[in-house]
């Protein structure tokens, strides 16, 4: 298997559940007095021209709103308090340094720090790494390679080819966007490999055969992309050839998300199998075997299922559908099966063997294999335990349980193909991230690091508790808070949601919102609504497509929960949400103003009549529907914010952000929302931060920024006197 040694961008999510009963969500105040036709056409949408992502008269607009913006709140005087602690945050460099096993089991690792703000690859010794004071051997400075080119790289991951990993395709972003430049590196050396490969700026990526053979999908010119903006085509690289040389092996359809190609190999790194990925959309995609004379032929998969790994022979598949294998079993959504490999591949009609079935509440969060088993994290009402699985000759497959902490996120990380070594991060709310290396073999678990704790937890608990949703369908949530905390609705308190393409939010340690919020007397809330996969596909396919409404009602049934509790109230309460959580917010926002007082709206879709016409769009089409198909658009258009807002609504002013660098969600959202509201005569607080890609901060200053001015808002909003706001 390759090891992809990439970035860790750390995501604070969660989830929650207990007793509670919730009314009806009211119908919104909004909902009458929508304007009817703005924005339904490109001729009705007056502010398109901000879609023009660099154009003149839209980056002096950004440039009059950021000086506007910061002003603000840079000028508020407890900004600097603020910026200063979430700089030494995410500056400091007694954080965990997250490890990757290499394949002769050394670590890996890319770091980031006041000194290395881009960023260096780095190695040490397995036994090293385990000291309070690693010995660490530099690969490669993205800070010094940027000087040295003028270049503005920001590091996007380093794929090398077992089993020796000299030989590595390394992905650098001009700015943080998806698109990278992949060179050839050689980690002994230190060096770019004279004359090696070097593929020009495009998404898409690439992947090792051999030595002198990668399959790459990229930008080969007019008609190579999907409507999505990604590869179309795959194509067979041989050293010495140029990018235009490579021979065509598979071609999806235009209308596909995208094309890629991989293999599949075994603990030693032979390849077992090169395989072709045509992602039909979001959620189905076929898989296609490369054969030795160029030909190639459909496996029988799942069209929503994913391979998880290869070990001991064994091919693991999860399956996202209710599925009949060609064997004529059934399988249930959510299942994990495996095949004995080479025989499958033999005969399609081989048996599977039925690993895993998770229960109603339960999910599966991460699966990785290490050399001869299959670690699994599995939650139970979004709390979560580390399994062992091991074929055995008959290929059933037996399970033990790692003796882990209880009632935390657990996370499967890097495996070793030497051995049955792997790390595992444990992590709460109030619990700073450690991690344990175990044996996967004998059970064997050691603590081997543990993060210091970064703000004052004394005093302070996790309640999870449900509200009701529109349908009845009972939500969990989880509430991070002081124990003094009084319950007379006078709380500042922020509620964080995402609630789509099956991402859950889990219970993890944020020393940000931990010292900026928690620690001054904020209450931390997070909605595991459905669209999340915290129970599963299910969970999350309940709210897909026609549905996407019922994770809005989730997300609002959790805010009147709060406010029905007395532990916050409109005043104090504030939401905060990015990317589809942006959306989330957005919904909130022109659904049930009335509910808040606050609203972070991070790099979000917003237009959602024109989002699969913009950049990556055309690919989430599989998550909300197609605004081109009438049916379709109509259960869209019922919810899309940038349409919806109206006059004389009670709208709280918000604080938008997005980056001018981002080629996934399109900045022209958040821009377009900011003009509609201020056309309509809100207040709005707007910044564009004009690097960083999707995930709005190309290093750790700017990211202490933005999250210093995040919480400079939410303190104006929700912890002064509504007089002063």
């Amino acid at each position: 298997m390759i090891r992809t040694l990439a970035s860790a961008a750390a995501l604070l999510l969660a989830a929650g559940a207990a007793p509670v009963a919730m009314a009806h969500p009211a119908e919104s105040p909004a909902a009458a007095s929508t304007a009817p036709g703005f924005a339904t056409s490109d001729a009705t949408d007056p502010y398109i021209w901000l879609e023009e992502v660099e154009g003149e008269r839209a980056m002096d607009w950004v440039k009059a709103h950021n000086q506007t913006s910061l002003g603000t709140l840079q000028g508020d005087p407890r900004y600097e308090a603020l910026h200063q602690q979430a700089l030494d945050i995410v500056q400091a460099r007694d954080r965990i340094p997250s490890p990757g096993f290499t394949h002769d089991g050394h670590v890996d690792n890319f770091w980031q720090d006041a000194t290395h703000v881009r960023g260096i690859w780095r190695r040490t010794t397995l036994d090293s790494y385990r000291t309070d004071a690693p010995q660490w051997e530099t690969i490669l400075d993205v800070d010094a390679l940027s000087a040295a080119e003028g270049a503005n790289w920001v590091y996007k991951g380093v794929t090398c080819l077992p089993p020796e990993e000299r030989y590595c395709l390394l992905s650098l972003s001009n700015g943080g966007k998806d698109a990278v430049t992949i060179r050839e590196f050689d980690s002994v050396t230190k060096t770019f490999v004279e004359g090696g490969i070097s593929l020009p700026e495009s998404k898409g990526g690439a992947a090792w055969i051999d030595k002198d053979t990668i399959l790459i999908s990229r930008d080969f010119g007019e008609g190579s992309l999907t409507d999505s903006g990604y590869p179309r085509t795959v194509r067979l690289l041989k050293r010495g050839q140029t990018v235009d040389q490579a021979v065509e092996v598979f071609a999806g359809q235009k209308t596909d998300v995208s094309v890629s190609g991989y293999t599949l190999r075994d603990a030693d790194g032979v390849v077992q199998a090169v395989l072709l990925n045509r992602g039909i959309n979001f959620y189905e995609s076929e898989t296609w075997r490369l054969n030795a004379d160029g030909t190639t032929t459909q496996l029988e998969l799942p069209l929503k299922g994913n391979i998880n790994a290869l070990v001991a022979g064994q091919m693991v598949v999860t399956t996202d559908q209710d599925w009949t294998a060609p064997s004529g079993q059934a399988f249930k959504t959510g299942d994990v099966i495996a095949w004995n490999l080479q025989a499958w591949l033999a005969d399609p009609k081989t048996p599977a063997q039925l690993v895993i079935r998770p229960g109603e509440r339960e999910a599966i969060e991460g699966i990785n294999a290490t050399r001869n088993t299959l670690v699994v994290a599995l939650y139970e009402n979004v709390r979560g335990s580390v399994y062992v699985y091991r074929p055995n000759p008959a290929g059933e497959w037996a399970r033990t349980r790692l003796d882990l902490p209880q009632n935390v996120t657990v996370g499967v990380g890097s495996a070793s193909e030497q051995d049955d070594k792997i790390f595992v991060t444990v992590a709460g709310y109030l619990n700073p991230s450690s991690l344990y290396l175990a044996d996967a073999s004998t059970g064997a678990v050691a603590l081997t690091k543990s993060l210091p704790a970064k703000f004052d937890a004394t005093g302070m608990r996790v309640d999870q508790f449900e509200a009701r949703s529109a349908d009845g369908t009972m939500i969990p949530y989880f509430v991070v808070h002081k124990d003094a905390m009084a319950m007379d609705g006078s709380n500042p308190t922020l509620l964080y949601g995402y609630g789509g393409f099956q991402s859950s939010l889990l219970p993890g340690y944020s020393p940000t919102v931990g010292k900026l919020w928690l620690e001054r007397g904020g209450v931390y809330v997070i909605a595991n609504t459905r669209g999340g996969g915290e129970f599963g596909p299910k969970w999350h396919q309940a709210a897909q497509q026609e549905n996407r409404q019922r994770a809005h009602e989730d997300f609002q049934a959790v805010a009147q929960d709060l406010i029905a509790r007395n532990i916050t109230s409109q005043p104090h309460l504030g939401i905060m949400g990015g990317s589809q959580g942006g959306l989330f917010m957005g919904a909130m926002l022109t659904q049930r103003p009335d509910l808040i007082n606050a609203a972070v709206i991070q790099v979000p879709l917003f237009d959602m009549l024109r989002f699969h016409k913009l950049l990556a769009g055309a690919s989430w089409i599989g998550e909300y529907g197609n605004p081109d198909i009438p049916e379709q658009r109509a259960w869209i258009e019922a919810y899309s914010p940038y349409q919806r807002l109206a006059a004389g609504q009670p709208y709280p002013e918000v604080f938008i952000h997005t980056s001018t660098k981002d080629d996934r969600v399109h900045p022209g959202h958040a821009r377009k929302a900011a003009a509609r509201l201020e056309e309509l005569g809100y207040p709005v607080l707007f910044y564009e931060n004009t690097d960083g890609g999707h995930a709005a901060g190309a290093n750790l200053r700017e990211t202490a920024r933005r999250i210093a001015l995040e919480y400079t808002y939410l303190t104006r909003r929700l912890m002064d006197e509504p007089a002063q706001q």
